[in-house]
């Protein structure tokens, strides 16, 4: 019990510290949560993404490795929550809508703010790769199935040359291929502008859950099965896929961790989007969100055995 405390004290509630910062600033005075999105988006994750994969000694292995988790464990987990909703019999836009907020985890904001403070530097870069792929899958697959494949797959694919962590990602493979470094007048600003992402995106994400006015009561049952699946299977699916690809130290404890994250925001950007039922995935958010430091703390410490 000594150690469960510990590990919630040091890896879990100084995240909830400093989102809520946001959460008080967004309920007082309510500043613009767009902008503050997109300055997390558009400039400290990209910088981010740049300098954690620049910086370490993540191998090309690793970097596959990671990006083949993430791959998989999104089909694992789209497909357990599409037989779950089938097993219900919900109408399609319900089908559609429990599928989006059971796959998309909160791995920006939350998830490597914790991979860092649990296991350090090195499960961030790795953090960070995961974070880059499911952030290029929720603009894609996540859009195709949020639009009941009514739109074009190039609509959706395009979504991906909007992203700056897609540039990111491609600067820091440049990077990493031919030995190159910046030079020290952009490689300074970019390194204090990652400096910033993790605090930013922990206000954004106080901030957004700010937001929250009413809760769905009507889609209790449906949230409920939705955090399950996010809290509660998407670790153990994690350590299994793990197992099977042979993954172990730091790889194995980022990858689950990241896997195992509550449901994210921008899934509520889908559901307006969409038209899918947004008051069942904000409710998912939050209560994953407030959920979340009891499966964390459970799975960081089964981790560091």
């Amino acid at each position: 019990m000594t150690l469960l405390l510990q590990i919630f004290i040091n890896n879990i509630l100084p995240i909830f510290l400093a989102a809520g910062t946001g959460f008080a600033l967004g309920r007082s005075l309510r500043p613009d949560l767009k902008t503050v999105s997109r300055l997390a988006l558009y400039v400290f994750s990209p910088c981010l993404v740049i300098t954690s994969l620049t910086h370490s000694e993540l191998s090309n292995a690793d970097f596959w490795q990671m990006a083949f988790f993430t791959l998989a464990i999104l089909v694992i987990m789209a497909t357990l929550a599409g037989l779950a909703g089938l097993a219900l019999r919900l109408e399609r836009r319900l089908l559609v809508t429990l599928v989006i907020a059971s796959v998309f985890v909160n791995g920006g904001n939350y998830g490597l703010a914790v991979n860092k403070f649990a296991f350090g530097d090195a499960a961030l870069a790795r953090a960070v790769v995961y974070f880059v792929f499911s952030t290029i899958t929720v603009y894609t697959a996540g859009v195709a199935i949020a639009s009941f494949s009514k739109l074009p797959l190039r609509h959706a694919l395009a979504q991906v040359l909007t992203l700056p962590v897609f540039y990111g990602l491609i600067v820091a493979g440049i990077l990493r291929a031919t030995g190159w470094q910046l030079p020290l007048a952009l490689e300074r600003p970019i390194t204090l502008l990652s400096q910033a992402a993790i605090p930013v995106m922990l206000v954004l994400l106080g901030l957004q859950i700010a937001e929250t006015r009413a809760w769905p009561r009507a889609r209790m049952g449906l949230i409920l099965l939705a955090s399950l699946l996010q809290l509660v299977i998407a670790p153990i699916a994690g350590l299994l896929l793990a197992g099977a690809m042979g993954l172990t130290g730091v790889t194995r404890q980022a990858a689950v961790l990241e896997a195992s994250m509550p449901t994210a925001v921008i899934t509520t950007v889908l559901a307006v989007e969409y038209d899918l039922d947004n008051a069942f995935v904000t409710g998912t958010v939050v209560l994953s969100t407030l959920l979340s430091p009891l499966t964390l703390t459970l799975l960081i410490a089964y981790l560091q055995r």
